[in-house]
Parts: C-alpha cells; sequence; structure tokens
C-alpha cells in the first residue's frame, strides 16, 4: 500500500495545517458504546444556572436535567416535571415532579432542589443569569418533596417554557451547600443521563454513562467531546475518522462531506435567527442610516451563497411556524431607497456613512463569509464600515456591558420559540442581552412580560416586531441553520431547536 503525505497526516491525527486535532487515534476504530464530538466552544462554567450559552445546552443537557422538555417539533413535554398548571392570572403555578429521580451521587431530588435553584440560589445574590430570567419569583412553597407552587411578584405567562429554556436546570441544594461553588465546579453532578468524568478547559471533556438515570440508560455508555473552535479543522477531524461528529461547519464543505462514503452532511434549519444587534446611540443614531443599512441588504442571495437556499430570509426576529411572527410583512431589498435615504442624511459614496461591526469567525455557518458580504453591499450605497473579529465568548463580556459596536452580527438562540425570548430580550433596554437601550420601542416590553392572555401577548409581540424593523432597532437576515456532519451509521433525534443529545444517539 502506498501512502501519501494526506494519508500519513491523517493516520497521525494532524490536520493539513500541520496542528494536532485532539480526538482518538484514527486506527484504534469506534467503539459502538462511544461516540467523540467535534465541538465548536466550551461551556461558560459548569453551573449550568450561570451564564446562558446557546451552543452549550447540548452540553449541559448531558450532565443535568430540565423540569419541562420539549419534544423534536418543541412542544412542551414533562420532564423532571410531570405536571404542572399555571394559574389564570399567571401569578402561581404548581407543580409535581417524578419521585423517582436521584442525582448522581445517590441523593433523592425533590422539591427542595427546585426551590434552590430557582429562588434560593436567585436570592442570595449570586450574579446569575437566571437571575435576570427568574427575578420576579416571590417564593416556591414545597408542599411535599414532590410537589409546590411557584408565587410570582408579578404575572409570568412563560414561567413553562423559561423551565424548559436556558439555565433551568436543577442543581443539588444538600450537595452544592456542602461543598461550595468552587468545589462544585471541579466536581459538579447532575440528574442527567451522563456523569462528566474528564475535564479540560477549551480542550476536551469526557462522559459516562449513568447507569440509575430516571430516563433509562444511554445506549452509548461513553461521549468525548474534543472543544474544537476552529471551523476547518473540525472539518479534518470528521474526514479523518477522529470524529463521529460535528456541527457548525461551512455550508459547502457540509456538501463536500456528504458526498464521500460514510460520512452524512445535514443542513437543518433551527429556531435561531442571524441579525445584526444594533445600537441605538453613536453613528446608529439616525434612523435613516439604520434603515438604509437594512434595505442595502440582499438577503436571498445571501442564502443562496452561503446556505444553498436552505435559510429564509426573514423581516422580524422570528422564524416563519412560530408565534411571533409576520405573515405578509417584508422589509424590501431596496439600494435605491438606502441611497435616498442617506443622500437625506448628507450621506453618498463619496461621502460615506461610516460605522464599525462586530463579528465571530466560525460560530455559526459562514458567519464571517456574511460579514464580508455586507460590507461589500453596504459599499455600494454609500455605507463604509471597518469590521472586527471577537470570539465567541467576548461577545457576552461586551454586551453585558454595553460596549459592543454600533452593529454586531449575531445568531440569536431561542429553543422555544416564544417571542418573548426573541424580541422580549433582545429589545428590552432592561436586560443585559440587548445591545438596544433606546426607550421605544423596548417600552412596550414590560406589558407583555406580564400579560396573561396568550392571543394578547402574542399579537403584542407581532406588532412590536414590526415595529422594530421598521425603526431600525434590529435587522434581522436569515433563520438560521445547523450543519451537521456525522458518521452515516451513527443516528441521533433531529430537534427543530438544533439540540444534539447524546441520549439520543447510537450506531448502526
Amino acid at each position: 500500500m502506498t501512502l501519501n503525505r494526506r494519508d500519513i497526516l491523517q493516520i497521525l491525527g494532524i490536520g493539513a495545517a500541520g496542528a494536532l486535532l485532539p480526538g482518538r487515534a484514527v486506527l484504534a476504530g469506534a467503539s459502538d458504546a462511544s461516540v467523540t464530538i467535534a465541538w465548536p466552544s466550551d461551556v461558560p462554567s459548569w453551573d449550568p444556572n450561570k451564564r446562558f450559552a446557546p451552543d452549550a445546552q447540548s452540553l449541559f443537557k448531558l450532565v443535568y436535567d430540565q423540569p419541562i422538555l420539549q419534544d423534536p417539533d418543541l412542544t412542551l413535554i414533562p420532564s423532571l416535571m410531570t405536571e404542572w398548571e399555571l394559574a389564570p392570572d399567571a401569578l402561581s403555578m404548581r407543580f409535581t415532579l417524578r419521585d423517582d429521580v436521584k442525582f448522581q451521587n445517590g441523593a433523592p431530588m425533590t422539591a427542595e432542589d427546585v426551590r434552590f435553584t430557582f429562588f434560593e440560589r436567585v436570592q442570595s445574590g449570586e450574579k446569575l443569569d437566571i437571575g435576570n430570567s427568574w427575578k420576579h419569583i416571590a417564593d416556591i412553597e414545597v408542599t411535599s418533596p414532590t410537589s409546590g407552587v411557584f408565587k410570582f411578584s408579578r404575572p409570568a405567562p412563560t414561567a413553562p417554557q423559561w423551565l424548559a429554556f436556558m439555565g433551568g436546570f436543577i442543581v443539588p441544594k444538600a450537595y452544592m451547600t456542602e461543598v461550595g461553588a468552587e468545589g462544585f465546579l471541579n466536581a459538579p453532578i447532575g440528574t442527567g443521563p451522563y456523569k462528566l468524568v474528564e475535564y479540560q478547559m477549551n480542550s476536551r471533556m469526557v462522559f459516562e454513562a449513568n447507569e440509575d438515570y430516571w430516563g433509562g440508560a444511554p445506549e452509548i455508555k461513553k461521549i468525548t467531546v474534543d472543544v474544537i473552535k476552529d471551523a476547518s479543522a473540525r472539518v479534518a477531524a470528521v474526514q479523518s475518522g477522529q470524529a463521529d461528529l460535528t456541527i457548525n461547519i461551512p455550508v459547502r464543505e457540509t456538501e463536500r462531506l456528504d458526498k464521500l462514503d460514510g460520512i452524512t452532511g445535514e443542513i437543518n434549519p433551527i429556531t435561531r435567527v442571524i441579525l445584526l444587534q444594533m445600537r441605538n446611540d453613536g453613528e446608529f443614531a439616525d434612523e435613516n442610516v439604520r434603515l438604509a443599512a437594512h434595505h442595502a441588504i440582499n438577503k436571498a442571495a445571501l442564502s443562496k451563497a452561503f446556505y444553498g437556499g436552505a435559510a429564509v430570509p426573514l423581516s422580524v426576529v422570528a422564524p416563519p411556524g412560530t408565534p411571533g411572527f409576520v405573515e405578509g410583512f417584508d422589509f424590501a431589498f431596496d439600494p435605491d431607497k438606502a441611497k435616498e435615504l442617506l443622500a437625506a442624511s448628507g450621506y453618498s459614496e463619496a461621502n460615506p456613512a461610516k460605522f464599525k461591526m462586530a463579528t465571530t469567525n466560525g460560530h455559526f455557518p459562514s458567519d464571517f463569509d456574511i460579514a464580508r458580504a455586507l460590507l461589500q453591499m453596504w459599499k455600494k450605497v454609500g455605507i463604509e464600515v471597518e469590521l472586527e473579529v471577537i470570539e465567541y465568548a467576548k461577545y457576552f463580556e461586551l454586551n453585558r456591558g454595553h460596549k459592543l459596536p454600533a452593529a454586531t452580527l449575531y445568531s440569536w438562540d431561542n429553543a422555544t420559540g416564544d417571542p418573548e425570548i426573541f424580541t422580549g430580550y433582545l429589545l428590552n433596554p432592561n436586560m443585559p442581552f440587548s445591545s438596544w437601550k433606546g426607550e421605544a420601542p423596548g417600552d412596550q416590553i414590560p406589558g407583555l412580560f406580564q400579560e396573561p392572555d396568550y392571543a394578547k401577548r402574542i399579537a403584542g409581540y407581532q406588532k412590536l416586531n414590526r415595529e422594530a424593523t421598521e425603526m431600525g432597532a434590529t435587522i434581522p437576515l436569515l433563520q438560521s441553520v445547523q450543519t451537521l456532519a456525522r458518521k452515516s451509521d451513527l443516528s441521533y433525534r433531529k430537534y427543530k431547536n438544533g439540540w444534539v443529545l447524546g441520549n439520543t444517539m447510537s450506531w448502526g
């Protein structure tokens, strides 16, 4: 057998650029009971209540469970909670828990752990992201080891959705109290299908099956997650056989891998929105400039060029099929209108409007390519942009400190599809997730947060979504897609929100 340089590099586990790729040796072969995943980012912390990070949810869900789950079509279904009932005024919610759930140290999970997670931790003053989403809990009354009542200081109509969304993972009160915050981070435990047995920050994590899992022991007994931030390196890991599955790689690479024997590439639309997060000050204090920037964008061309047409162009921050979508509303691609608006504010191709934009590179498929395409579209109408590439983790730091530039290209996650978790958090000036701090249109959001009537709440968000686009408070671009490449004989359950869950995987 004759080996060329490429063959030798792959056997040695070395990428084309000569970098050593983490993962099991290529020649070792895959065990039927193990899976290696190349993942684009690490968890922000092994405290699952501390920081919201969309891509970390699939990793958290290996170790932890949430009170409420979603099926692949995003319908809320029982999980740790078997029943829940929101009061008509949305000021309280009764719940019942399973009686057979244990943490990974053998201790039973009870309603005291629910109270600790969502009330006691928030009240203690810890800097937790769930402190924003659950700050209106007045108390959680424990009525038995398996039942209780959430009591809210103001109506909380989306409480069930938040129990299935980011940060809503149950942590063990007794264990966390015993070992403290740092001790927990060093040896985290949950009620989930896997135990974390090895962790190297920004490098590797190893999980072993929880054989006593209340939902049944998972078929895959060992999962190794290699954190590989570079998309091309993740492609190489799958092609060489070092990884069995990866996500968020370029569409063209996904399509190429799909043509190889033994590898399947997928492009799946999910409930994320690719958008430009806007500031209401500085260069974008001028509404004409914001709207001109929007009219200059050919979204259909972006979808065709970078997603094979699979990413749906959007005019509001809500994908089709979700409650906040506004049927029939279209914000037109109109370069002439863009030039007209810029001229009204004294700008032209000879005297361009200038601003800075941030983007990630490799966090979601084709992010950097989209950013560069936007720069070219804007240049044609009289807008000149300075592009800054930031790390995914840096985005959260800058946004919380209100230090993002005038515009930021981002993929906004909403696993539930509810408009509160799209526009309600994106444009609420009182939330650390919003780069837009203008009074309008965010002044409508507090009332919608408390509206117990579902029909009125959804109608309010649809109105808000349209107004936000018409004033340039946000620029929605496309429904995001998840690119995924896997060994063809590795199956998994596909969720519309992009979850990739280890306990749904199997070989053959």
